[in-house]
């Protein structure tokens, strides 16, 4: 098997979310869970391979000493190019790790340029003159700036660049890549002649994308969201049209969620508003001894075998603030990762095999427990949620990882009461 194309997520939902990106551009994808060893294997026939990493919120050293690691066994799996997928809201702080992973992946590759996009248009994410948009509100302006771990006060990407990087970083504008690949192309080696090393490309639609994914085929690295990696896939010989994978059979459904984002919020609000059991999982608590697991396991027990049920540690910012102030930061968050990851083992053990989780932090948590390494890419619910399949030591298991702002509002009901 030789891959078209390797791709580096920086956590375990932006892996999905780039995975479902390539499906779509017609290469069957496999999604691979934590670093890679030499007895990680593939799926058969894959086209491409997302090697997701719990790299965003790492300290920089680790975050590059990972993907490194990832980009040497995606080069012996063939792959000529590497991707490295961050978040579309540039999710990061001014130490990185956006700017020393590409930075490192640039350099071990021999590459002097990469071109820059985290346009995800679907979702709302575009660029414009260099900066970053939500809908029709700066990112500066979202709810993006009020982020648990790192809050997004700047809209400006080569600003926030710069303080990652001592390399120089400039900006390819709308203009021209309205002008096409040949555009970007020339604009590319323009900046590449005059030492810049960075280079972030304005897009709006899946068009400019798609001219951006073209323009950047022959890049040994390229850099951005999962819009600009399927501009990339398509761009790349396509094994044909998507495929539909088998359900894994009968099995109860729920939903684990840690995501304190605005849009899973409102997912829990939805799938209580349909009179769905749910159960919220006190973290304080927790935190103090309390078997809060047990708890939630017999809860668990009493409900209807017909019915999804959702878990979750998820809190409004008031609420999240407070568990934080009296917990820190990084245990309020180890005790969410702890507490589903749990979780998700014992509700496996006890049937379910369709399991929606939301966060990218919590899906680490629920795949590391559950001991999944790789999966296969089925179809999307929403953009960028797609189900994955994987073969478990509990029997066949389908996923769904997703990130904390993605998917529509009903997201959570629908997908576990359509889907059987």
């Amino acid at each position: 098997m030789t891959l078209r194309i390797g791709c580096i997520a920086d956590d375990f939902t932006g892996g999905t979310d780039v995975a479902a990106a390539f499906r779509r551009a017609g290469l069957r994808t496999a999604l691979v869970f934590g670093t890679p060893d030499d007895t990680t294997v593939l799926p058969a026939d894959c086209d491409a391979a997302v090697v997701a990493l719990k790299s965003r919120s790492t300290p920089a050293d680790e975050a590059v000493a990972d993907s490194l690691a990832a980009q040497r066994w995606l080069w012996t799996k063939g792959a000529a190019q590497v991707y490295f997928k961050y978040c579309s809201t540039f999710d990061s702080t001014p130490q990185g790790n956006i700017g020393p992973v590409t930075d490192a992946l640039m350099d071990a590759a021999g590459a002097t340029v990469t071109l820059h996009c985290p346009a995800s248009p679907p979702n709302g994410r575009t660029v414009y003159r260099g900066h970053l948009f939500v809908h029709d509100q700066l990112l500066s302006d979202s709810p993006l700036r009020h982020h648990p771990l790192n809050p997004m006060t700047d809209s400006s990407l080569p600003r926030l660049l710069s303080a990652q990087t001592r390399h120089q970083v400039s900006v390819i504008d709308w203009s021209t890549v309205r002008r096409g690949v040949d555009a970007v192309r020339e604009a590319l080696l323009a900046h590449e002649q005059a030492g810049v090393r960075h280079v972030i490309a304005d897009a709006l639609t899946d068009e400019d994308l798609a001219v951006l994914g073209a323009a950047a085929l022959e890049l040994p690295v390229v850099a951005g969201a999962a819009g600009l990696a399927e501009g990339v896939g398509h761009a790349h010989p396509t094994a044909g049209p998507a495929t539909a994978e088998p359900w894994p059979g009968e099995g109860r459904a729920a939903v684990l969620a840690g995501s304190c984002s605005a849009r899973t919020l409102e997912q829990i609000a939805q799938f209580y508003a349909a009179s769905l059991p749910s159960l919220h999982l006190d973290v304080l608590a927790a935190a103090t001894g309390r078997d809060v697991t047990g708890e939630a396991l017999a809860w668990y027990d009493e409900q209807d075998p017909a019915s999804p049920v959702l878990v979750y540690a998820s809190a409004s910012p008031e609420e999240l603030a407070a568990v934080q102030a009296q917990l820190g930061v990084a245990e309020a968050a180890a005790q969410v990762e702890e507490l589903l990851g749990t979780l998700a083992s014992h509700l496996v053990d006890r049937g379910v095999r369709r399991l929606l989780v939301a966060g990218g932090e919590t899906s680490g948590a629920v795949t590391t427990a559950l001991g999944v390494r790789a999966v296969l890419v089925g179809e999307e619910a929403d953009p960028g949620v797609p189900w994955t399949y994987a073969s478990t030591e509990h029997g066949d298991l389908a996923l769904m990882l997703k990130s904390g702002n993605f998917g529509a509002p009903d997201l959570f009901t629908r997908a576990l009461t359509e889907a059987k």
